[in-house]
């Protein structure tokens, strides 16, 4: 699973708040079950998933810390287990679905010092998908870099040294920049210790991101406690320097081979299909992320399998590789097996999966409600359906909460922009501050309680979807909520090409849109209420009818849905998933608090509060002009097959660099002409204003195609 990181905060901060967040339901009510889902529930055996998530921590490349990494011989053979594991729990059709992607093998990584008190100490530092290869113990000059930003490295000569760096990846910046930097300036690796962020649950924590840079600017991760016991020598030294002894096998190779694992439980009705995914690679030894949710999707599997229950549909379970990274130099490096598999290994899947279910980190107790995040049209149905959760005493007792959008950060995203509406244990923000890809997210986590109230959940899930006849989507949510982003006071002061207000002409369409999803829903929940009855009475041939007659509704739901990803689903430069229009209209925003800061002669506020909200201008205040191009050209200008889910979906680029950095010098010199910088403000304005005209009307085109569609389904 992928990091949520800054520049971002304000900015995240309001696109969160305006995801649909509903109110839980406390666990005492819960609705009447059948008796499928009581016999579910009767062969749900926790015991069985938690033996297979401690069984896959033995898998290794890195013999200290773990690590089964993109195409690593770990995760191939951590593939193969899970193969013969679903055959033995009875799953059919088992495969092995190949695919292409960038592999990294960790091997290790030590480093060797003289403490303070003379002693020689040997300490183990995590990982990044970089390459770098000493062929045994070698002699380096380790420095102190600071947080190793441009000023940081000015005055130093890094040249074939190991620097160490001092990073918050939540707050200020990715692994990629500083490495990144100290590449430029020479450098043989970057030893980062985490100054907050994530990490947080023990100085000797490490950390592993996915790295979002290039294979030849090495990166490693070393604790807290050793940084500081590092700068401690050199300080009573009185020196910014010492020679240690580096022994590291970290290896990216471009375009090799890994596999997602496929096993199926067959129903009646082959043209459709129920999915469940998790993935399993893993930073260090995993346990929740994602151990412990493979073994939540294979004991979900065994339950359904033991208590004799035939599917209508084909119930798929899907065991990804390559989630935490699998592409090298490139923004959207993560998710690499979903993507394959849903764009290039199986297409055909999209227009037949009903519903994805994902899980990422599942048998943890964080706070007193669970959160369920779904794809928008899934919201409706998933509000219904939680009040048929058991309660499991001690767990949640506040009930459950439905979230949505899906976002980047986990395998669901790829599989909803492909048409393929998913659902996905939310990531409760403590435990990424604290355990998240540490070596301190192992069994010691481990909520039992958490464990089986996701078995029963997300078994009855599954269950649920298999008796709906067409995919329950319910298109209101996104209409609602495309409606909730807007800025109308800034949207009312625009005019369109054909003369309409801006505000208004978005407004009507969003009106007949919502009308229309209304309409479509009624038969979409109706048919799939009456072929609910049907079943659960035995009325098969009434269900078999229903079925039948409701093929074209459920075609029309998923390409509408497919449809939807599409046209509406873009991202910022942080990757988080907004509406088209929210790009220029977030921009705007932040470009005239600038230039009003600016013409009442404050740089200095412009540069706190708004310049770095504006795309990823955030890292044009610290960086060389040569890294911030790096990073935002990989984005602009490369290959979509590299670019894989991000691919076309941020809208376009505000390049500020030289205005933050004159601003700068200039608030230190006390210079206030700013005149440049504010016709370079200025132009954009201009620029994304024109910006937002053209989403906008993309948007009302994109709204009325999709009402037609709507339209077809309640005639």
């Amino acid at each position: 699973m992928k990091k949520i990181a800054k520049g971002i905060s304000l900015v995240l901060a309001l696109v969160l708040m305006l995801s649909a967040c509903t109110t839980a339901t406390p666990q005492s009510e819960t609705a009447a079950l059948t008796a499928a889902q009581t016999a579910y529930l009767e062969h749900v055996d926790t015991e069985y998933s938690y033996n297979l998530a401690r069984k896959l921590e033995e898998i290794r490349s890195n013999d200290a810390l773990g690590y089964r990494t993109a195409g690593s011989d770990a995760e191939i053979a951590t593939g193969d287990l899970l193969k013969a594991e679903m055959e033995a729990i009875g799953l059919t059709n088992v495969t092995k679905d190949a695919f292409t992607l960038d592999t990294w093998t960790f091997r290790t990584a030590q480093l060797t010092y003289t403490a303070a008190d003379g002693t020689e100490k040997t300490v183990e530092l995590g990982g990044y998908q970089t390459t770098f290869q000493t062929e045994g113990p070698q002699t380096f000059t380790l420095i102190d870099g600071g947080e190793g930003t441009e000023d940081d490295l000015a005055e130093l000569d890094v040249t074939d040294k190991l620097v160490l760096v001092d990073i918050n990846q939540r707050e200020n910046w990715w692994i990629n920049y500083p490495a990144y930097e100290a590449h430029l300036n020479g450098a043989a690796a970057i030893l980062a210790a985490q100054d907050g962020g994530y990490g947080e649950v023990s100085p000797d924590a490490l950390n592993a991101q996915d790295v979002c840079g290039p294979e030849d600017a090495p990166a490693f991760s070393i604790s807290r406690t050793h940084a500081d016991e590092l700068r401690a020598i050199m300080e009573a030294e009185g020196v910014n320097e010492l020679t240690v002894t580096f022994n590291a096998d970290s290896k990216v190779e471009r375009d090799g081979t890994s596999y997602n694992i496929v096993g199926m439980i067959p129903g009646k009705d082959p043209d459709a299909m129920v999915l469940m995914s998790a993935h399993y690679d893993s930073y260090f030894t995993g346990f929740q992320d994602d151990n412990a949710a493979i073994a939540l999707m294979m004991g979900i599997a065994k339950g359904i399998i033991d208590s004799g229950y035939e599917p209508e549909k084909t119930l798929v379970f899907c065991a990804m590789a390559a989630e935490e990274w699998g592409v090298s130099d490139t923004r959207y490096d993560w998710s690499t097996g979903a993507y394959n598999q849903i764009f290039r290994v199986h297409p055909e899947w999209v227009g037949k999966v009903v519903a994805d279910i994902n899980f990422e980190l599942p048998a943890m107790a964080e706070g007193t409600t669970d959160q369920i995040r779904t794809s928008y049209e899934l919201k409706t149905f998933t509000e219904d359906f939680k009040t048929l959760v058991p309660a499991v005493e001690g767990i949640f007792e506040d009930g459950i909460e439905v979230i949505v959008p899906t976002q980047t950060w986990s395998d669901d995203f790829s599989l909803s922009i492909a048409g393929v509406p998913s659902n996905v244990t939310a990531l409760r923000g403590g435990f990424s501050e604290t355990h998240y890809h540490s070596q301190f997210d192992n069994a010691d986590t481990y909520s039992p309680e958490a464990f089986l109230f996701h078995h029963n959940m997300y078994g009855l899930l599954m269950l649920a979807y298999d008796h709906c006849a067409v995919s329950p989507l319910d298109f209101s949510t996104r209409i609602q909520t495309m409606r909730d982003t807007m800025d109308t006071e800034r949207l009312s002061a625009l005019t369109l090409e054909d003369g309409s207000n801006t505000a208004d002409a978005l407004n009507t369409a969003l009106d007949t849109a919502e009308a229309a999803a209304a309409e479509a829903w009624e038969k979409v929940n109706t048919a799939n209420s009456e072929y609910a009855a049907a079943l659960e009475a035995g009325d098969t041939e009434t269900a078999d009818k229903i079925l039948a007659e409701t093929r074209t509704l459920h075609s029309q739901v998923l390409e509408a849905f497919r449809y939807a990803e599409d046209q509406f689903v873009r991202l910022t430069w942080e990757d988080v998933s907004i509406f088209p229009h929210e790009h220029s209209q977030n921009n705007l925003s932040a470009l005239e608090s600038s230039i009003a800061a600016l013409e009442a002669g404050n740089a200095q506020q412009a540069l706190d509060e708004s310049l770095y909200l504006i795309d990823n201008n955030w890292y044009a205040y610290d960086w060389s002009r040569e890294t911030f191009d790096h990073f935002t050209d990989y984005v602009l200008d490369q290959p979509a097959d590299r670019l894989m889910w991000g691919a076309g979906r941020v809208q376009g680029h505000v390049d500020l660099y030289d205005v933050i950095n004159s601003l700068q010098e200039k608030a230190e010199s006390g210079d206030t002409d700013y005149t440049e910088e504010l016709e370079t403000l200025n132009t954009a304005v201009s620029t994304e204003t024109e910006s937002l005209k053209q989403q906008v009307s993309h948007e009302i085109e994109s709204l009325e195609t999709l009402t037609d569609s709507l339209t077809a389904m309640a005639a």
